[in-house]
């Protein structure tokens, strides 16, 4: 494959999203042709409309909107069949825990049966390189922290489960055909903006994610915090994540497609993608009191089923076999998404980019 960027044709699934957006414009400036397909169930076009607004008039033209869905084999069909691409970047998916706790029928068929298809097409048109995103979900509540990748796996919700089986389907597809090379990125806690303050996470309705609540309730979209357990053993009683920036993120995608490009045995390989540190509630809570210089209402709640104590990454493997590592740190992340949160307050950001947080 050459290396020249220039030619590589890049399909992202759920590219309208929130990780989707931040990568499909780091893709188009690093030069490569982009096709995004999105259904748009929880996403927007205008958040498109956004990345080709900053991407410029240049770097836009190697930007392709399809409106789809993976389950749709036919759609599938006719766009393979159209379009020579030369690999997949996979995000499409339903990703509430909670809501998969309640809803296990609508992740199933939404986050495997999508997945499943989407790899027949790629196999029937020979397109057989993938980066896939996965989640730190899969670890559960592990053993021991930082995670490793070839740590057990314990997935303790279905929407774990899904990223779970998939990771298993993959493993299967690349041993029975060794043309494929498969990445496998485990995310740990998504956060922040893109620094133009024109695409980030903005959900609707009440976030599952913490960053994006807590921003809400800073602009006075919602009275107060809820914070969904307190009596976690940990040194201050709230459960500790690994917060990484989208931004890094997405370079983690470019990394990770470089290696497809440029060596043949990776067979498939899943890599963690964090800062290799963990931040509870409390002090995500204290760092973006800081960042807007108000107090952020709380309400303490009992724990959300599925959720787990403790889960922070180990980066060791992503640093010295992608030559990636994350840059963001907690204070960046919470000052860009205070300042996307106070454009929306202001009526300078429409709610474009809708997201069920992890």
């Amino acid at each position: 494959m050459p290396g020249n960027v220039e030619k590589q044709s890049i399909l992202v699934t759920g590219g309208a999203g929130f990780i989707g957006t931040h990568t499909v414009l780091q893709l188009l400036k690093e030069g490569f042709r982009v096709s995004i397909i999105d259904n748009l169930d929880n996403a927007a076009n205008e958040a498109v409309c956004r990345v080709r607004d900053i991407a410029g008039c240049d770097l836009s033209r190697n930007l392709q909107f399809y409106l789809g869905d993976l389950r749709d084999k036919d759609f599938l069909d006719n766009l393979f069949s159209q379009n020579r691409f030369d690999a997949v970047i996979h995000f499409a998916g339903l990703k509430a825990v909670g809501e998969s706790v309640e809803k296990p029928f609508l992740y199933y068929n939404n986050n495997i049966v999508g997945s499943l298809l989407l790899c027949q097409t790629m196999a029937k048109y020979g397109c057989k390189k993938l980066v896939s995103s996965s989640s730190a979900t899969v670890y559960g509540q592990p053993d021991k922290v930082p995670c490793v990748e070839d740590d057990p796996l314990h997935a303790m919700n279905p929407y774990g489960r899904t990223k779970f089986f998939f990771e298993e389907m993959a493993r299967d597809i690349q041993k029975a055909d060794p043309e494929w090379r498969i990445i496998l990125l485990r995310y740990f806690n998504p956060v922040g903006a893109h620094e133009s303050g024109e695409i980030g996470e903005d959900p609707k309705g009440i976030p599952n994610n913490l960053m994006p609540y807590i921003q809400q309730v800073a602009v006075g979209r919602f009275p107060q915090l809820n914070i969904y357990g307190y009596d976690y053993p940990t040194k201050d009683g709230s459960a500790v994540r690994d917060y990484i920036h989208v931004m890094d993120l997405a370079t983690g995608h470019i990394a990770s497609l470089r290696k497809l490009f440029t060596m043949r045995n990776i067979g498939c390989t899943a890599y963690n993608l964090g800062t290799g540190y963990g931040t509870s509630v409390f002090e995500m809570i204290a760092a973006f009191e800081k960042a807007c210089g108000k107090k952020i209402p709380t309400k303490l709640c009992q724990r959300r089923p599925g959720d787990a104590t403790t889960v922070y990454a180990s980066t060791d493997k992503a640093q010295k076999e992608l030559g990636w590592k994350a840059k963001y740190g907690i204070d960046e992340m919470c000052r860009e998404s205070m300042e996307l949160g106070e454009k929306e307050s202001l009526g300078l950001q429409p709610h474009f980019i809708i997201t069920k947080g992890r």
